[in-house]
């Protein structure tokens, strides 16, 4: 059994890959047969898949143009293998996107009849059509690399080239994901910010008001931001932590068929834990926040109980790594312990950006002395959520060292990543709620249809923030075993020289400061794009209700594509900077003569420092502000209209860009930056 398990892992994992995406299909069928309600919601949801479409399709343009560059360069620079796994990972990255977002759109309106139904009947649409986003990225990542790395090993017969391989898989995912969280973010983050400083503060309409002329880009964006985005960075970080796993598992126990395969049985067994997971949240009829967050324990404790045998099964006799045996048990442990960390973040991040606890009740009574006091409670709430998931993390790269060395942590992070299928399932299922309630308020559906929506949307809202903290965190142990990976590969290609990355060495130090400037500085072009693009959707807003009283009346209506056409092109305009700098930085330090590899060692470990810190606080503050304002909403502090709810949406419109483009965004960007360098060591390193 144990031989048959380790021979055929790989294969039994792509089937397990298959399986997810059957299950997908039959979501997706469930979605379709739903009744998508009146010919006005139909109308206003056509609207919302058009302007999503098109977004989609230009920034497929505008990236592919980017990817066609690289592929020839790392063609001829390394090698045309490599180059292929480029545009696969690249390739599936967008795909798991594109279908994912295709189903939020729909789902939407679908959520929206439903709700008209009760709020368990729209959970379980609303859930569907982000379990379809979820099982979609981790079946495609467990397929694509399972797939890519048996292909080349059956053409070259040389697994050291297959696994080399797939390190072109992963800044393929990495670089599309950048572009498609940077991209998404600022478009929906504009419109969104533009729609409430103008609709909400200065006309005082409620949220989704038909008469606001940004409403439909807001919509919009929602998909392309959420849905679109995080599926892109949720399949890189996934296809990234495996593939790491696999590399450290080559490098630290090269003769060890068990050590290669074993990832992808995690993977693969988690599969089914996820498939269960939404199983679970569909049949059981309960309140929206015990459903989802029953979900994943489901999902995490089924994943656990198999993975038991199956480790102790693999390795029978444990595993030698380095000339140390780690004991299948010490295996198992590391497994658990990415369990751990990820129930412990998604707790942790609940805990901060929910309405029912402290943090976000503290900004919310702040509101009532005003705008600057919210933003000051809302930054603190931010640094606060740090302090845990950083000592969790630590902690975890501890206990998993301990018992495995660097193989360790490279399988407590393939374990936490392998539920991805259930935990970005609660991810999508936050706009699929937003969407349906502007639907209903646009589509002039029973105000007790939007207060149904309200509520999952304020759950949606949560959810959002615990994926956010999961998937950052997870980056965090991602990113320590892609710094362990660039040393070993530089031990495997410089063989005889030694390397020291000691403090007292400039070279490290000035690496050091670099990496950790370089999220501050691409934040900064992240932030600073969504602000330029709300500027202009307020300019647009503001002249469309001058030049036409009629709109606040009803008598006129709003031209919707002119907003959708500014933030489309500022967008995809102003992602392109900022998703470059980490390339622009890793081949200067690299290229130096004077900085080299011990630098660029020194700047893996800033950027990882730092942007961990930069990402967890940025989203947390953000999701914390955002329920504030819906705190408010619900009739705390004032209410809607009152001056407590003005400031609470100035918190809000500050922490947008926060928790859903610059701060996710540094996931993605921390993962370029190691990825790059491994890439890069037979290239510049001789």
């Amino acid at each position: 059994m144990s031989d048959l398990l380790i021979r055929n892992g790989i294969p039994l994992s792509l089937a397990f890959g298959a399986l997810g995406l059957g299950a997908a299909v039959v979501l997706i069928r469930s979605i379709l047969k739903a009744s998508d309600g009146n010919e006005a919601m139909r109308s206003i949801a056509g609207a919302i898949q058009a302007g999503a479409k098109a977004y989609l399709n230009r920034q497929l343009g505008a990236v592919s143009m980017i990817a066609v560059v690289m592929f020839i360069v790392i063609g001829l620079l390394r090698d045309w293998t490599t180059a292929g796994g480029f545009v696969v990972g690249a390739g599936c990255s967008l795909i798991a996107g594109y279908i994912g977002m295709t189903i939020a759109v729909r789902a939407n309106v679908r959520t929206a009849q439903a709700a008209s139904v009760g709020s368990h009947p729209a959970l379980k649409v609303a859930f569907s059509g982000g379990a379809v986003t979820g099982l979609l990225v981790v079946a495609l990542g467990l397929l694509s690399v399972g797939g890519f790395y048996l292909t080349v090993l059956k053409v070259s017969g040389n697994p050291k080239t297959a696994i080399d391989s797939l390190i072109g898989l992963a800044l393929g995912s990495s670089l599309v994901s950048v572009f498609a969280r940077l991209g998404g973010g600022i478009y929906t983050k504009a419109a969104d910010v533009g729609a409430d400083l103008v609709g909400k503060v200065e006309q005082n309409l409620q949220e989704d008001d038909p008469r606001n002329p940004a409403t439909v880009a807001d919509n919009v964006g929602d998909n392309v931001g959420d849905c679109a985005g995080m599926a892109a960075d949720v399949f890189e970080t996934y296809a990234v932590s495996l593939i790491g796993g696999v590399l450290v598992g080559h490098l630290v126990s090269p003769e060890s068929m068990a050590a290669l395969s074993y990832p992808f049985v995690v993977c693969g067994i988690s599969i089914l834990g996820a498939v269960l997971g939404v199983l679970y949240v569909n049949l059981f009829k309960q309140s929206a926040t015990r459903a989802l967050l029953g979900g994943v324990g489901i999902s995490g404790l089924f994943s656990a109980l198999l993975l038991y045998p199956a480790t102790r099964a693999m390795f029978p006799d444990g595993l030698t790594v380095t000339g140390a045996t780690v004991t299948a048990n010490a295996l198992y442990g590391c497994i658990l312990t990415g369990i751990v960390l990820t129930f412990a973040s998604v707790w942790i991040t609940n805990y901060y950006t929910s309405t029912e606890f402290g943090p976000v009740r503290r900004i919310a009574a702040a509101s009532e002395t005003g705008h600057g006091t919210n933003v000051i409670a809302g930054l603190a709430v931010g640094n606060h959520a740090t302090v845990l998931p950083v000592l969790l993390i630590c902690g975890s790269i501890w206990c998993s060292h301990e018992w495995a060395g660097l193989y360790g942590i490279a399988i407590a992070v393939v374990s936490m990543l392998s539920l991805s299928g259930i935990v970005i399932s609660l991810d999508a299922f936050g706009p699929i709620t937003d969407n349906a309630g502007g639907i209903a308020v646009m589509s002039g559906l029973d105000p007790a249809v939007r207060k149904v929506t309200d509520e999952l949307d304020a759950v949606g809202n949560t959810m959002k923030a615990v994926t956010k903290g999961y998937a950052i965190a997870s980056a965090g142990l991602a990113a320590m075993v892609l710094f362990g990976s660039y040393v070993e590969e530089l031990k495997a290609h410089l063989p005889g020289q030694v390397f020291h990355f000691d403090l007292t060495n400039p070279k490290i130090m000035i690496g050091l400061f670099i990496g950790g400037m370089l999220p501050f500085l691409f934040t900064a072009f992240a932030m600073d794009a969504v602000g330029s693009a709300a500027g202009a959707v307020v300019h647009e807003v503001r002249r469309q209700l001058g030049l036409k009283p009629g709109i606040l009346n009803g008598t006129e209506t709003p031209e919707y594509g002119q907003c959708v056409d500014i933030v489309t092109k500022a967008a995809l305009r102003q992602m392109v900077l900022p998703a470059l700098l980490p390339l622009v930085f890793v081949v200067a330090v690299a290229a130096i003569p004077s900085l080299g590899k011990e630098a660029l060692g020194g700047m893996l470990v800033g950027t990882i420092v730092t942007g961990l810190f930069v990402g967890i606080s940025m989203t947390s503050a953000g999701g914390a502000w955002d329920n504030a304002k819906k705190y408010v909403e619900d009739g705390n502090h004032g209410g809607k209209g009152s001056d407590t709810h003005k400031a609470a949406v100035t918190g809000d419109t500050v922490g947008d860009p926060y928790k859903d483009t610059a701060g996710p965004a540094v996931n993605p960007m921390i993962k370029v930056v190691n990825i790059l360098a491994i890439l890069i060591i037979p290239i510049l390193f001789k």
